[in-house]
């Protein structure tokens, strides 16, 4: 399973994101989780201690390895560069493994021109092309903020992009444009999990009526012992509390469903 999850800032995509890597990875799955946003959380989420997240190298920010599988200068403009360098190496060299999750952070292309087919860009597409198209491992893709990760087209490939979405009506417009352009990208499968709820069942047939009942992969309610964690800088599997990680095991069952329905 491959899986990129987007949604507004602020609704949890890390937090959903960091938890579903570790809830498969304790399952015996290989897991490689993606921070693809340039607000790079998805440590935090996994609950990496900090002498570990001291390890942790962004690949944006690695200029040498840049020049290198390019063959051109960063931040030079009118410049020969390939547009398929070689990254089938990068993961095994730059993640950081935690908790059974091998971490790998992409970071931002440092420029207001962030989108260009520059050097940088072309690396880190090409990175999560082929992290995506690779059989095998289960890859979650936190994706940043928003839907513009989907104009450059970086999420192609993923077997399902899912939003995350809290009960507010600009959150679900973030994710009925998300929807549409996961579609123009040939992204088929679409879902949507409910974040932060304080009435779970009211809000979570609003939702469903939004997208359809088949797209709602589950709810989770609002919970003061998530925020709770986040500042303490624990992950939720971390707390031991299984009532805490039983909304987010009901989408972990959810997501393998569609996983074998795919295979079938």
């Amino acid at each position: 399973m491959k899986i990129a999850i987007s949604g507004k800032g602020g609704v949890g995509k890390s937090t959903v994101a960091g938890t579903l890597s570790l809830l498969w990875a304790s399952a015996g799955r290989r897991v490689l989780a993606v921070d693809a946003d340039p607000d790079a959380n998805l440590a935090s989420a996994l609950g990496m201690p900090p002498e570990l997240r001291a390890r942790v190298r962004t690949i944006a920010q690695e200029r040498g390895l840049i020049e290198e599988r390019t063959g051109a200068k960063v931040r030079q403009f009118g410049q020969m560069f390939k547009l398929n360098p070689e990254v089938s190496d990068i993961a095994e060299r730059y993640a950081v493994r935690h908790a059974g999750v091998d971490l790998l952070v992409l970071g931002a292309v440092p420029r207001a021109a962030g989108g260009c087919a520059c050097p940088e860009s072309v690396l880190l597409k090409s990175l999560v092309l082929h992290l995506v198209l690779q059989p095998g491992d289960t890859v979650v893709l936190d994706m940043e903020a928003g839907i513009e990760h989907l104009g450059r087209g970086t999420a192609m490939g993923v077997d399902l992009m899912m939003v995350v979405v809290e009960p507010g009506r600009r959150s679900l417009e973030t994710a009925h444009r998300v929807r549409r352009m996961a579609g123009e990208l040939g992204i088929r499968r679409f879902g949507v999990v409910l974040n932060k709820s304080a009435a779970p069942e009211k809000d979570a047939a609003w939702v469903a009526g939004e997208f359809g009942p088949a797209a709602l992969l589950g709810a989770i309610p609002w919970d003061s012992r998530i925020a709770q964690s986040d500042r303490d800088g624990y992950s939720l599997p971390d707390l031991g509390q299984p009532d805490l990680l039983a909304p987010f095991r009901q989408i972990q069952l959810a997501l393998d469903s569609l996983s074998k329905e795919k295979t079938q």
